[in-house]
């Protein structure tokens, strides 16, 4: 991945979940809204680790090591092959509790691919997601936002 793909779309995750999506453990993405596209998308690890206890108990029982994770950083791609409404089913394939789910979405992971080393991203994140690679194009809502 040494030439990154200007086009590709990346998503915000928060370590642990990152590491454990690109090491195959976690192949469920659970978010409060649907996704609609089915691509590979960059990985993004957030400057910020999880703060929920689900994640503790997951660094716990994978063995992960908080210190030697990248943060702020493109660490891999992944391919987002469905979604669909959560299920308790889904609740060992996210690493987290059924509780967590409960009214969310699952995404669908398959492929993970690991940057042999983290990358900068050119362009900052300025939500879920965003480009890294490409700037933002300012659209005419988001001058009516900034007007508001």
């Amino acid at each position: 991945m040494q030439h990154p793909i200007q086009d590709r779309i990346a998503l915000g995750v928060q370590q642990p979940w990152a590491e454990l999506i690109l090491q195959g453990i976690k192949t469920v993405e659970v978010r409060n809204v649907p996704v609609g596209m089915r691509t590979t998308i960059y990985l993004y690890s957030s400057r910020k680790r999880s703060k929920l206890p689900d994640a503790d108990v997951a660094v716990k029982s994978n063995g992960i090591d908080l210190q030697t994770l990248a943060y702020g950083r493109i660490v891999g791609s992944v391919d987002i092959v469905d979604c669909q409404p959560c299920s308790p089913e889904d609740a060992v394939a996210a690493c987290v509790s059924w509780e967590l789910m409960q009214g969310r979405y699952s995404w669908k992971l398959e492929s993970p691919v690991r940057c042999p080393l983290p990358i900068e991203p050119r362009y900052i994140p300025y939500g879920m997601w965003f480009y890294p690679f490409k700037p933002r194009v300012i659209t005419s809502r988001d001058r009516r936002n900034k007007l508001s």
